[in-house]
């Protein structure tokens, strides 16, 4: 069924136009019964009213549904745009213009609420930089006081050990800083990647042995998944892989159970990519938690709590880097059953 809203301006204009001229020529006949008076005075009213309501609509009301399409887009209209609003939007129907309308306020909310979630992530960014920044110049700063104005300079076995914990502190400084400075890299592309072709398996495998020590400590197996020995060849910056199989098996040890199992396994999904998981058997990580523990410095109140170490970067820079590959990162986990990181990569190239 045609509804009065859905009408184009030529359509009301001439509905209107009719409404004005059946009755006045009705008027007209009862004065003078003569049909083709009454016609010439129908046809004269109908086009007459028709031309002046339409051009009332275009002139005054299209000219304001104008304004209102130039504030929602916010530019200076181009000739292709004036066209349109000359000749294409006369002819849409208020309701087709209302439907614009909620279209674009449908969007600038959801803009909008990203904006606000972005902003929150940016406050809470700075204030976990900041902390993160103040702690060990906080430290530095009450070593060098206590040196300089407590007399333990001149005492060899207290200012050693205050000068080592100064340096191991403005190391870790050191590292905050480059590991912003590699994700502002990754972030702009202004990091090169080295492509090659190499075994991943083989990346894993020497990650393994640099974190043999840590990992006896814990008493945590290190092994590669039964099934998933056969070598599989990637085509990625092998160094940057490197590093992201050591943060990964790292973490797994450290947030790991103790004489628990960190496993890594590896798939062919497809003619083109490669599955590569790293699992723990640890505390795992709340459900509410996952979807943004790839963010800097996010870290959970129970698993990833600041008394484990590190700059609180290394997940972000994993991410970074394996986006960087065009590819993609993943985490699935459940409480006291483990974690699961994996990512994918371009196989072997020819």
């Amino acid at each position: 069924m045609l509804s009065p809203k859905n009408f184009s301006p030529q359509q009301l204009a001439a509905l209107a136009a009719l409404a004005l001229a059946v009755p006045i020529s009705l008027s007209t006949y009862l004065l003078a019964p003569n049909w083709w008076i009454v016609l010439t005075f129908f046809i004269v009213i109908f086009s007459g009213s028709y031309g002046l309501i339409l051009y009332t609509l275009q002139r005054f009301v299209y000219r304001k549904i104008k304004l209102i399409y130039k504030l929602i887009y916010q530019t200076k209209a181009s000739k292709r745009e004036e066209f349109y609003y000359n000749n294409i939007l006369p002819q849409k129907s208020i309701e087709e213009v209302r439907q614009d309308v909620e279209t674009w306020a449908k969007q600038r909310k959801a803009e909008i609420e990203v904006l606000k979630q972005n902003e929150a992530y940016r406050k809470e960014f700075l204030q976990n930089l900041s902390h993160e920044l103040k702690t060990p110049i906080f430290v530095i700063q009450g070593y060098v006081d206590t040196l300089l104005n407590g007399g333990a300079l001149d005492n060899p076995e207290v200012n050693k050990k205050f000068l080592v914990s100064t340096s191991r502190n403005v190391d870790r400084l050191v590292n905050l800083v480059d590991d912003l400075d590699e994700i502002a890299k990754l972030e702009s592309g202004e990091q090169e990647l080295y492509l090659e072709n190499f075994v991943i398996q083989d990346i894993f495998k020497e990650v393994f042995e640099s974190l043999s020590i840590k990992a006896d400590d814990r008493q945590i197996k290190l092994s590669i998944k039964k099934g998933c020995e056969l070598p599989l060849m990637v085509y990625a910056d092998k160094e940057k892989i490197r590093q992201v199989a050591t943060n990964l098996v790292d973490n797994a040890i450290k947030y790991g159970k103790q004489h628990g199992e960190v496993e890594s396994s590896f798939y062919r999904i497809d003619g083109e990519r490669i599955l590569v998981e790293v699992s723990d058997n640890g505390s795992g990580i709340a459900e509410e938690h996952l979807g943004r523990i790839f963010e800097r410095f996010y870290r959970t109140d129970l698993a990833r709590s600041r008394k484990g170490g590190g700059s609180g970067l290394g997940l972000s820079i994993c991410k970074h880097i394996i986006e960087a590959h065009q590819q993609a990162m993943h985490v699935r986990s459940t409480l006291d059953v483990g974690t699961t990181f994996g990512f994918t990569l371009i196989s072997k190239k020819d």
